[in-house]
């Protein structure tokens, strides 16, 4: 692994098991077994680090979902096939919630760059079930199961229980 992919991947790891505030740069120089040199080549700062892992998560969780709703037929299987692998995620032995929802917790609301990389993000996937539901012509109830999910998934957290994903999709089911 080279060596950027090595200071994302381990900051990545840190950021989503202990926080973005209790991570401290010398703990992911350590870590990742490299020179502050390498790492401040690469990433002028710990901000500029968050915001690549952000980004990643985004892409990855995005593709995941993709592939996910794209191995179903009709619109009301891909929703449901979506609060499915919301409850597959929350089944990870290293589960810890949402990244984002996480991360928009720990930054102030004044750090816009960070707030608008979440944002993004929550919004493509608002904008996933809008394109689910466009052929059934059901898009307007697409923020409402937006609204769902996120709840389903901070639930999840706060509970560390299933329950919360399982009535979720069951309201889901009744909605669609």
């Amino acid at each position: 692994m080279d060596t950027k992919k090595n200071i994302e991947s381990t900051a990545a790891r840190l950021f989503y098991e202990q926080g973005y505030n209790s991570t401290g740069i010398n703990q992911i120089i350590a870590e990742a077994g490299v020179a502050k040199a390498s790492l401040y080549a690469h990433f002028p700062s710990k901000i500029d680090m968050l915001k690549k892992y952000l980004q990643n998560a985004s892409e990855s969780a995005m593709v995941g979902l993709r592939n996910v709703v794209e191995q179903k037929q009709t619109p009301p299987e891909k929703v449901l096939s979506i609060f499915d692998s919301l409850f597959t995620f929350s089944t990870e032995t290293n589960f810890n919630g949402c990244q984002f929802l996480n991360i928009a917790a720990e930054i102030p609301q004044s750090n816009e760059d960070v707030l608008a990389i979440i944002q993004a993000h929550k919004n493509k996937i608002r904008q996933l079930f809008i394109e689910i539901l466009e052929p059934i012509k059901k898009e307007n109830v697409a923020d409402e199961l937006y609204i769902l999910f996120e709840g389903a998934l901070a639930s999840s957290k706060v509970f560390k229980d299933k329950w919360t994903i399982k009535t979720t999709r069951r309201i889901v089911e009744r909605l669609i």
